[in-house]
C-alpha cells in the first residue's frame, strides 16, 4: 500500500511538471520562467497547499538527481572562450567597444562578495543568525538554474552582456560552492579534511586528460551509435564518479556535478550530445526537483514565527543591494535599464541557498524554520528577478543582428562571396597573408582584406579569427586547411567550412563536424545537374528564384501554424528540416525552435524574414495577410 502511495505521489509530480509549461503557453505567461512556475505549482500541491504529495524514496532520489543534473548542465553551459577575453574587441550597438567579460565579471563578483560580508554582519548584529560566514554565502550566491534558462529564452547567451551575466553567476556559484565545502569541513572535522578537496580537483584534472586523449581515438566514433552510445555512457559515468568522490571527501554533491559539467564543456562535446543532455535534464529530472522544492515548503509553519516574517523582506532587500550596486559598473558600456535588468536577474538565488540551508540545518547552525525562511526568500527572488529582468531588458545587439563570417585566404572563390553575402545579415571579414599576392590583383583593391603575417594558428588567434559564427578556410594548402578547421572545432567554433580535395582528408575532418568544400566535387556535381536537371540549376542560381535557408531561433514565432504566420511577404516556404526529418510545409505545420526552413522569394523579403526568425528584429515592410 505504501509503495502504491509513493507511485501516486510521483505521478502527481510528473503530471504537474508536464502541464506547467503547457499552462504557461496557454495563458501567455511568458514573463514567468518555467522553473519558477514549477516551484509555484509545488507550493499548491505540497505542504503549503493541498498536501497531495507524500515524500518518499522515489521522489527524494529523482529530486536529488534533478538537482545534480541541474548543476551539471550549468557547468556545461560555460563558454570558456569568455575567460580569455577574446571578445574584447566586439562593437556594441551604441558604438562602444565591449568590455572584457572575464575581467568585468570578476570585479562585479568581488563587489558582490564584499557587500554580502558587510550585510551578513548586520544580520548577526540584529540577532537573526549567529554565523556570518554562512549568511555571506547565502547572500552572495546566484542561481545558475534561473539565470541560464532566462538567458536562453531571450536568445542572449552568446552576447557580451549575456556572457557577463552568466560569468558573474558562474564565478559566484563556483566560489560559494567551494566555500560551502570548506564551511562544512570546518564544522564537521575541525578543518582537518579540507585538504581532501584537492583530491576532487586532482581527479577532475586526471579525468580531463583521460577524456581528451580517448575522444580523439577512432574506435570511440564507432561506439557512439546504435545501442552502445559510448559518449552518453561516459558522461553519466563522469557525473556519478565525481559526485560520489565529492560526497566521500565530505563536500557537497553539487560541487562534483558542477565540476563534471565544466569538464564536459572543456572537452567540447558536439551539438547533438549537448541537445540530448538538455532534453533529458530539462525534460525529466530537473522539473521534478523544482516542483519538489515547492512541495517541501510549509509556509504556514514558517510565517507563524514573527522573527521569520521580519527576516524575509530584509533578506530580499539585502539580495538586491548586494547585486545591483556592483553591477552598476556596467553603466560605462550599457544603458541604465540594461544595467538594472542584469542586477535584478543576478538577484535570483535558489540552488545553492537550498544546499546551504540544508547544510546549516544538518550542522545545527540554523534551525528548521530559519532553513525554510532562507529557501522561501530564494524562491521569492527566483520569481521576481526574471520578471523584472524581462520588463527592463532590451537586447542591445538586436537592432543590427548579423552572423559573423570570417574567411581565411583571398582567392577567386572567396573574393566574390564577400560581395554576394548580404551586409544586413552577414558581417564578413577576409584574412590573407601580407606577403602573398591575391590571385586577381586588379580586383584586390575593391575588397576589404585584413592582412596577417601567416596562416599559423598562433597568428590567427592573435587576430581573433576564431571569434566567429562561421569560419571558412580556403588557403592554398589543404592539409593546413584541415589543421586550422580541426583546431577551430576543438575550441568551439559552431560552423567550420574547409576547402579540401583529397577524399581521405575529407573523411577525417567530416568526422569532426567540419563542412567540406571541394572544387572538383562541386564542378562534377554542377555538370551532372546541368545535364540531368537544368531547371533546378536555374532555380539555385537565379536571384529571383533562388532557394535560401533560414534557421528558426526567435521564440515569438514558435508553435504558430503557417496559416496564421503573421509575416510572409513575397516568400514561399518550400521545405522544413527538423532534426533528421524533412517536412513538406502546409497550413497546419507549426514552426519549432532550431527548425531549418528552405524558402524562395524576393531577396528583400527573404532577408526580412531571416531577421525576423533568426534574430527577432524586423524593419517596417508592408506584409500582406496570408
Amino acid at each position: 500500500m505504501e509503495e502504491h502511495a509513493s507511485v501516486v505521489s510521483l505521478a502527481i509530480v510528473v503530471i504537474c511538471a508536464f502541464l506547467t509549461p503547457i499552462l504557461l503557453h496557454r495563458f501567455r505567461l511568458r514573463v514567468i520562467p518555467v522553473v519558477v512556475a514549477e516551484i509555484i505549482v509545488g507550493l499548491i500541491i505540497g505542504k503549503s497547499g493541498f498536501d497531495l504529495v507524500q515524500q518518499d524514496m522515489w521522489l527524494e532520489t529523482l529530486s536529488t538527481l534533478g538537482f545534480i543534473f541541474l548543476m551539471f548542465l550549468s557547468g556545461v553551459e560555460i563558454d570558456f572562450s569568455a575567460f580569455t577575453g577574446s571578445k574584447q574587441k566586439e562593437q556594441l550597438s551604441n558604438g562602444k567597444k565591449a568590455p572584457n567579460t572575464f575581467a568585468v565579471s570578476s570585479l562585479i563578483f568581488g563587489g558582490v562578495f564584499i557587500l554580502s560580508l558587510i550585510l551578513s554582519y548586520l544580520f548577526v548584529w540584529m540577532g537573526f543568525i549567529d554565523n556570518a560566514f554562512l549568511m555571506t554565502l547565502i547572500i552572495s550566491t546566484i542561481s545558475l538554474g534561473v539565470v541560464v534558462p532566462t538567458l536562453k529564452d531571450r536568445q542572449i547567451m552568446k552576447t557580451n552582456i549575456g556572457q557577463i551575466i552568466l560569468l558573474v553567476a558562474v564565478i559566484a556559484d563556483l566560489v560559494t560552492m567551494i566555500l560551502l565545502a570548506v564551511f562544512a569541513s570546518l564544522h564537521e572535522g575541525g578543518g582537518g579534511s579540507m585538504w581532501l578537496l584537492l583530491i576532487l580537483f586532482g581527479a577532475g584534472i586526471v579525468l580531463y586528460v583521460f577524456g581528451n586523449y580517448f575522444k580523439k581515438r577512432s574506435f570511440v566514433e564507432s561506439l557512439s551509435t546504435g545501442t552502445i552510445q559510448i559518449g552518453t555512457r561516459a558522461i553519466f559515468t563522469l557525473i556519478i564518479v565525481l559526485v560520489g568522490l565529492s560526497e566521500s571527501i565530505g563536500a557537497e554533491n553539487i560541487l562534483g556535478a558542477f565540476l563534471a559539467g565544466v569538464l564536459v564543456s572543456l572537452l567540447s562535446p558536439n551539438h547533438d550530445m549537448v541537445q540530448k543532455l538538455d532534453s533529458f535534464g530539462y525534460g525529466f529530472l530537473i522539473p521534478i526537483f523544482f516542483v519538489m522544492v515547492g512541495v517541501e515548503l510549509n509556509l504556514g509553519e514558517m510565517l507563524s514565527d514573527s522573527k521569520v516574517i521580519i527576516l524575509i523582506p530584509l533578506l530580499v532587500v539585502a539580495l538586491l543591494i548586494s547585486k545591483i550596486i556592483p553591477v552598476y559598473l556596467l553603466k560605462k558600456w550599457y544603458d541604465t535599464k540594461t544595467v538594472f535588468a542584469a542586477g535584478f536577474l543576478l538577484t535570483s538565488t535558489l540552488s545553492l541557498v537550498i544546499a546551504a540551508a540544508k547544510v546549516g540545518e544538518n550542522l545545527g547552525v540554523i534551525d528548521q524554520k530559519m532553513s525554510g525562511a532562507l529557501i522561501l526568500v530564494a524562491v521569492i527572488s527566483s520569481i521576481i528577478s526574471p520578471i523584472l529582468f524581462a520588463k527592463l531588458f532590451r537586447n542591445p545587439s538586436s537592432e543590427n543582428p548579423t552572423v559573423r563570417v570570417k574567411l581565411i585566404g583571398a582567392n577567386q572563390l572567396t573574393l566574390p562571396v564577400t560581395k554576394e553575402l548580404s551586409p544586413h545579415v552577414y558581417d564578413v571579414t577576409l584574412f590573407h597573408p601580407a606577403q602573398e599576392k591575391v590571385e586577381d590583383e586588379t580586383s584586390s583593391s575593391l575588397f576589404d582584406i585584413v592582412e596577417i603575417e601567416s596562416y599559423d594558428i598562433g597568428e590567427l588567434k592573435k587576430q581573433d579569427v576564431f571569434d566567429t559564427d562561421i569560419l571558412v578556410v580556403t588557403s592554398g594548402n589543404e592539409e593546413r586547411n584541415a589543421d586550422i578547421a580541426l583546431y577551430a572545432k576543438e575550441i568551439g567554433v559552431e560552423r567550420v567550412i574547409a576547402r579540401i580535395e583529397t577524399p581521405t582528408l575529407q573523411d577525417k575532418v567530416r568526422d569532426h563536424d567540419v563542412d567540406v568544400f571541394s572544387v572538383l566535387t562541386s564542378t562534377t556535381s554542377l555538370m551532372k545537374a546541368l545535364i540531368e536537371s537544368p531547371s533546378l540549376i536555374g532555380i539555385l542560381t537565379n536571384r529571383d528564384t533562388a532557394l535560401y535557408q533560414i534557421d528558426v531561433h526567435n521564440p515569438k514565432y514558435m508553435n504558430i501554424p503557417l496559416r496564421k504566420f503573421p509575416f510572409t511577404g513575397d516568400v514561399i516556404f518550400v521545405r522544413i528540416f527538423r532534426g533528421n526529418e524533412s517536412l513538406i510545409p502546409h497550413g497546419d505545420t507549426e514552426l519549432l525552435r532550431d527548425d531549418r526552413i528552405i524558402v524562395t522569394g524576393s531577396t528583400e523579403y527573404v532577408e526580412e524574414l531571416k531577421r525576423t526568425l533568426q534574430f527577432g528584429k524586423s524593419r517596417s515592410i508592408e506584409k500582406p495577410e496570408l
